[in-house]
């Protein structure tokens, strides 16, 4: 169905009261909001509670959605939200350090248990940085989010953004250099 249709038209279509138009949508964007929710959180369960909790807020507030070109950016502005207040709240709960299963790149010669150590090194890397930082470095770097997107995303100035990710870069620059050094 979302074969060459925008996100503005399939918009439409839910507000006409076609439900599978929002299946398409939320297909559309759910990898990549998937992936950024669980880099935030650190655990594919959290995650999976906040795009469930993401989806459902969108849809119920489609109807009062104004920027239909900028759906993505709307959508992760509600995960990002969502992602905050759970991660405030699990944080509180319990204390635990971030494992990610399937991130970094493979590169051809390194053997799998070097691939996962240095996995779990960034990971780690990653959850040490303050959760202001991590979430500007995520949505440039993980997601690809121009600086323009990221403000309209988190509500924050984009010369505020620069410089979250300025921050973020020089805090993983050493631990990345060491790692590399090691390998």
């Amino acid at each position: 169905m979302s074969m060459g249709m925008s996100d503005a038209d399939l918009i439409a279509r839910v507000l006409d009261g076609d439900p599978r138009a929002f299946a398409a949508l939320a297909g559309r964007h759910y990898d990549g909001c998937a992936r950024l929710a669980y880099r935030m959180l650190g655990n594919r369960q959290d995650a999976e509670d906040a795009l469930q909790e993401t989806l459902l807020r969108a849809y119920r507030a489609l109807g009062r959605y104004q920027e239909r070109e900028l759906f993505r950016a709307w959508l992760y502005r509600i995960l990002v939200n969502q992602c905050r207040t759970l991660g405030a709240r699990r944080a509180r709960m319990d204390g635990r350090l971030v494992r990610d299963d399937q991130a970094g790149e493979r590169s051809a010669g390194e053997s799998s248990e070097r691939r996962e150590e240095l996995r779990d090194a960034f990971q780690v890397a990653l959850e040490e940085l303050e959760p202001k930082l991590r979430e500007a470095f995520l949505l440039k770097y993980g997601e690809g989010f121009d600086y323009v997107e990221m403000s309209r995303i988190t509500g924050v100035g984009v010369s505020a953004l620069k410089m979250r990710v300025k921050r973020a870069c020089d805090a993983l620059r050493p631990r990345l250099e060491g790692m590399l050094r090691e390998s």
